[in-house]
């Protein structure tokens, strides 16, 4: 079946809603989604959005300067100048649209310190701030009559000059973006999604390592499609660990202890109970993540144990039941109480500072495709992001993207030379296991290999296990009908492989990406991939 929309969403958290209600009143929308609406990865943050709002004593200056120390000076000044400067104007628009921020007794927002910020200025609502954003967006697309929703709808590929029988050069300025072919779960056809406008905003790329915080469908998809069409795809070395991820063997995800309680007081403490961050940091416990990750890791490797301990049994225990009630209630459905017990905590894969690269309009190199959210690299994290910004970028570029895109739609038509998705393969009963087993196998290579601390060794051995998986993924990939288990896999390998090889060109420790053959910073270098 083939569709016609003015623009097409692919992702549904808050990059992709926002981008949609930004655009509905001048065309059509299908914002396709991989799964359920809720199930995204703004759903599970906790922690907040970073504005400057209480101008007495913050600034815009204060959390620019904060935003470029997180990321080691590899940021680009002039995105977070942009994300800070409209980041007041964004929050107000997620207020019309029916978020609720905390407020103190005063009326004023309640804000949150965390690590690496100068000021209290998190913006938050209790602990479950992204389930109340995405909430409150997937109520404002159902009343928009513009807006066609396309849950448990698959992207497979971009359409491009590739699927017209067109030759592609390498230079990605040659590449145009005409829509998508998109899964149908209904009949199990792959449909053709036609669109003047096309938008990526699928999210992160937890679910590629073995332990995540991020839900199990942040499998790097719209990145790895954008690769395979020749997008340039950049600062892939750059994944953020989250330092405080609830210790639990064997969920996936792991449950996320925000960093906002680290803000509220909370000391990291190994598993003989002695505090350990004032050797690694004078910043303690509050110090940017990358730093606390490596500590705890290397904390860890030093004793032989699985995690630490993060301790905030001095604090108040109805004030800490009052600002953390769904850390309060996870961890005593597991018995523990965190007013008198120490939480256990390790680091997870959380958050991704690189992706498709995009301008100040949020265009990538693909002409007509633009990208919002994790998957997008606008230059803002740099090395490494700064805590509660990644929020506050999706709206302010899905803002950016939206009045660019509501400017070009009209002088894009569609083609109506695109043909249908060709799946002439089968599908064998035995496909599955060998999926399965090649997803725990990336997992597995990902998170000894190309973790929080690597090396020049390391990083050769994953290049040699991804290339064996990436050769029989390719293969089953021919010879079987399109399915989201394939895909999937295949996105994980491409993913994999971006992260791993452009952690292989950067020859430094710098932000999150720090190998022991070059522990110290030499260079600015950015590294970038266009095919």
């Amino acid at each position: 079946m083939t569709y016609e929309y003015d623009y097409l969403v692919i992702g549904s958290g808050i990059a992709g809603m926002s981008f949609a209600l930004k655009v509905a009143h001048t065309g059509r929308v299908a914002l396709v989604c991989k799964t359920k609406l809720p199930e995204a990865n703004t759903y599970l943050a906790q922690g907040g959005v970073a504005s400057v709002t209480n101008f007495k004593v913050d600034n815009f200056e204060k959390h620019i300067e904060d935003t470029m120390i997180a990321g080691d000076w590899l940021s680009d000044p002039e995105a977070v100048k942009k994300v800070v400067t409209e980041a007041p104007n964004e929050i107000n628009a997620l207020i019309n649209w029916g978020v609720n921020f905390d407020k103190n007794e005063d009326g004023e927002f309640d804000l949150h310190k965390e690590g690496g910020h100068s000021e209290f200025r998190i913006l938050h609502h209790q602990d479950n701030t992204g389930a109340e954003i995405q909430e409150s967006l997937i109520a404002a697309v159902k009343k928009n009559p513009n807006i066609d929703v396309f849950e448990d709808h698959f992207a497979i590929e971009i359409i491009t000059q590739h699927h017209l029988g067109r030759i592609v050069t390498r230079r990605t300025s040659d590449v145009t973006c005409y829509g998508a072919y998109i899964l149908n779960p209904e009949n199990g056809k792959v449909d053709t999604f036609k669109a003047r406008i096309t938008v990526m905003a699928t999210g992160g790329i937890g679910a590629v390592y073995k332990t995540t915080t991020n839900p199990l469908i942040a499998t790097g998809d719209g990145i790895a499609m954008v690769y395979r069409a020749k997008g340039t795809v950049q600062d892939m070395e750059f994944v953020q660990f989250h330092p405080t991820a609830l210790y639990h063997p064997g969920d996936r995800p792991s449950f996320l202890i925000t960093e906002a309680m680290r803000g509220y007081g909370a000391v990291l403490r190994n598993i003989r109970g002695k505090e350990f961050m004032h050797r690694y940091d004078p910043r303690l416990s509050l110090a940017p993540r990358d730093i606390v990750a490596r500590a705890i890791d290397s904390e860890m490797k030093r004793h032989g144990d699985d995690h630490v301990y993060l301790d905030v049994t001095h604090k108040d225990p109805e004030e800490t039941k009052k600002h953390f009630p769904n850390i309060y209630r996870k961890c005593l459905s597991l018995g523990i109480d965190i007013t008198k017990d120490y939480i256990p905590v390790a680091p997870a894969a959380h958050y991704l500072c690189g992706g498709i690269k995009v301008d100040s309009n949020a265009e990538s190199s693909i002409k007509r495709l633009y990208a919002v959210g994790e998957c997008a690299c606008t230059g803002l994290h740099g090395g490494n992001r700064l805590a509660s910004n990644s929020l506050i970028e999706a709206v302010v570029y899905a803002q950016a993207a939206a009045v660019h895109a509501m400017e070009m739609v009209n002088h894009y038509s569609f083609r109506n030379d695109i043909p249908e998705w060709n799946d002439e393969g089968t599908r064998l009963p035995e496909e599955m296991v060998l999926i399965t087993q090649s997803i725990k196998e990336v997992n597995q290579i990902m998170s000894t290999y190309v973790g929080i601390v690597r090396s020049d060794i390391r990083l050769n051995r994953a290049w040699n296990r991804l290339d064996l998986l990436y050769e029989e993924t390719e293969r089953l990939f021919k010879r079987s009908t399109a399915s989201r288990e394939i895909c999937e896999l295949r996105n994980i390998i491409n993913v994999g492989y971006l992260i791993m090889r452009q952690a292989k060109e950067r020859k430094e420790s710098r932000g999150l990406h720090y190998t022991i053959d070059y522990p110290h910073a030499d260079t600015n270098k950015c590294h970038s991939s266009d095919s």
